[in-house]
């Protein structure tokens, strides 16, 4: 079992990623939870989460290609 976690900070909000996963002992999937937070300085509000293996990768792609426009999206939908 193991939990990572990832922060991209922004101006005025941060968004937090934290994924669970865990693997039997041939390394087979177990089980996977994405869970996406946006940090402001009242709190951590959850976004999105996700069962699907690899979300958390996908959106780190979003983040690094597309800038802002996606923390517009996460925070408006």
């Amino acid at each position: 079992m193991a939990i990572r976690t990832t922060v991209f900070r922004g101006l005025a909000y941060n968004v937090l990623i934290e994924e669970f996963h865990d693997q039997d002992s041939a390394g087979h999937l177990v089980a996977y939870l994405a869970s996406i937070y946006v940090e402001t300085t009242s709190g951590r509000h959850l976004v999105r989460r996700s069962r699907l293996p690899g979300a958390a990768e996908t959106l780190r792609r979003e983040i690094e290609r597309d800038g802002i426009r996606v923390y517009r999206r996460l925070v408006c939908t």
